[in-house]
């Protein structure tokens, strides 16, 4: 497998959907960076709901939600020839349900899956040939905010493992935090961190998560403000030092904000508005981590659930879950604006966007 990536080079894209309309279950894609085509290589069937996946960090296995009730996850095996994949075996949750969000520690050992339906978090041992073993933690959130209707309980929302691999933070929709771990890569145990939490304005909602590539800075997404708050990172710790809209000032309607992402070069940061059908755009300040908005551009669908850049920094694709399409965009290094290059492809409920070499 390439160790670096050079223009041109194809990178792979798997497709996390609901399968409660037509969807058959993860789409793999080859993705050609100096066109932006996509070409559908394999679908793995006969898995339910599989909505966010995650990929260990050597790419031999991924890992998906899956169930009804999204109370259990699966891991494949990616085949390095044809990028294909195995279902190896699947777990429980352990009481856990709601899952809407996993992702696997750099030693390929743990993974952790935030519950937004039980407000908990789990985790779980992945051994050497990529299986994973029954539930070894749970950690059960509690509290509430401040909006009665979405905020009576918690709703664990992301799970964001740190450059070092030892801090992790969970935004909580429903209590308004985002939560602060230790993670005890031997023995699989998260602790909670010396600061055990990070508020945001109440009535926020925080959902998604990123850090700079640069390691200084972190920011997340607000769901319910459609806001994105900014802060510094530094030996497992936030500070918040800005909150900036998502959306236009004279923008009045129903605030719906979903995902978030940084440019590889780190000059960019984008967040998505669904309702609004719009991506953000922000220039981000190399010294200060400040966001500055450059503009906005509409998705060619609706509800931009997810998003991501590809390995290239050349394209941004748009996984538009109620409009059924993946689209893509151009992506300008020098401005960060995005231009529709006319690809999309059609695909029932996509609502999770991941590449690979």
């Amino acid at each position: 497998m390439a160790s670096s990536l050079v223009y041109g080079q194809d990178s792979y894209l798997y497709i996390g959907t609901y399968t409660r309309k037509t969807s058959e279950g993860i789409y793999v894609y080859q993705f050609n960076a100096s066109t932006g085509d996509l070409k559908l290589i394999n679908i793995a069937k006969d898995i339910v709901n599989p909505s966010f996946l995650a990929i260990s960090t050597d790419q031999r296995f991924l890992f998906s939600l899956d169930g009804n009730k999204v109370d259990s996850v699966n891991a494949f095996a990616i085949d390095k020839s044809t990028r294909h994949l195995t279902l190896l075996n699947s777990q429980s949750l352990g009481g856990g349900f709601g899952g809407c969000y996993l992702e696997a520690d750099q030693t390929g050992r743990w993974l952790i899956v935030g519950n937004y339906g039980s407000g908990s978090i789990t985790v779980l041992p992945i051994h050497p040939n990529g299986m994973l073993g029954p539930v070894s933690q749970t950690i059960q959130h509690e509290g509430k905010s401040i909006d009665p209707e979405r905020q009576q309980k918690p709703f664990v929302h992301s799970i964001n493992i740190a450059p070092n691999n030892r801090d992790v933070f969970v935004p909580d929709l429903g209590t308004d935090k985002i939560m602060s771990y230790t993670l005890d890569h031997k023995a699989g145990q998260l602790l909670s961190a010396p600061v055990p939490f990070t508020t945001v304005t109440p009535g926020s909602g925080p959902r998604h998560f990123t850090f700079h590539p640069h390691g200084e800075f972190a920011y997340v997404i607000n769901e319910m403000s459609a806001t994105i708050t900014a802060f510094t990172y530094q030996e497992g710790t936030l500070q918040s030092f800005q909150t900036i809209k998502n959306l236009p000032d004279d923008y009045t309607g129903h605030k719906w904000a979903a995902d978030i992402h940084i440019s590889p070069d780190g000059k960019f940061l984008y967040g998505s508005n669904r309702a609004h059908e719009s991506l953000g755009i922000y220039k981000i300040n190399a010294e200060t981590g400040s966001l500055t908005r450059v503009g906005h551009q509409h998705v060619h669908g609706k509800t931009p659930r997810n998003f991501a850049i590809d390995p290239t920094g050349n394209f941004l694709l748009v996984a538009n879950q109620d409009s059924d399409n993946i689209v893509v965009f151009k992506r300008n290094h020098v401005t960060g604006a995005l231009t529709f290059t006319g690809n999309e492809i059609t695909i029932s409920q996509p609502v999770c966007l991941k590449f690979i070499l």
